[in-house]
């Protein structure tokens, strides 16, 4: 059976709008560094990019929860399926003069290391949040993958309306970002 969830992702810790590059890079630094969810194989097409330097970052997403004998499957426009591997991809990236998004690493949220009950009462109950904090050991942007105890996956009852951005439409003032790699 299959029931309409939402995955709310809730981060904290961002490292900042500028970091230092890699000494193989021909710049010093990434500037206006930025964070957003990454539609499933679709790498320019991003959910509400959020800069670096923000106190926190939400982002709710649509998605599907079907029961199975295996467990639960998540999918979903915002849902990677690599390898039989269910993800969710926050993109890394540095936003230019014209508001181009140029991504530079991603982290991996993987949705196969939620606990199998708190994945089932998130089915049952309508709402999966994970919580977590966006900076590395090394002061950067957090990337590749993020399983328990780097973040934490509960289960809550689904609020009756949650606003979720989608790439064709605009983002509510003062938020950057249209689901598309150009801020407008």
């Amino acid at each position: 059976m299959m029931a309409r969830m939402h995955l709310r992702i809730d981060a904290v810790d961002l490292p900042g709008r500028t970091f230092p590059a890699p000494a193989d890079k021909p710049f010093p630094a990434y500037d206006d560094v930025h964070v957003a969810v990454q539609r499933r194989d679709r790498p320019a097409e991003l959910l509400d990019p959020q800069p670096g330097d923000a106190a926190s970052a939400t982002w709710t997403l649509e998605c599907a929860a079907e029961v199975t004998p295996d467990g639960v499957v998540v999918t979903g426009p915002y849902v990677q399926h690599r390898m039989g591997l269910r993800f969710v991809y926050l993109s890394w990236g540095t936003v230019d003069g014209d508001g181009v998004f140029t991504m530079f690493r991603r982290a991996k949220l993987m949705l196969d290391s939620v606990p199998a009950d708190v994945l089932a009462a998130a089915a049952r109950d309508g709402l999966l949040v994970g919580r977590l904090g966006l900076t590395d050991v090394n002061g950067g942007p957090l990337c590749a993958r993020v399983d328990p105890p780097r973040i934490t996956w509960t289960a809550a009852a689904r609020q009756p309306w949650v606003r979720t951005p989608s790439p064709s439409c605009s983002s509510p003032p003062g938020r950057p970002g249209s689901g598309s790699s150009r801020r407008r």
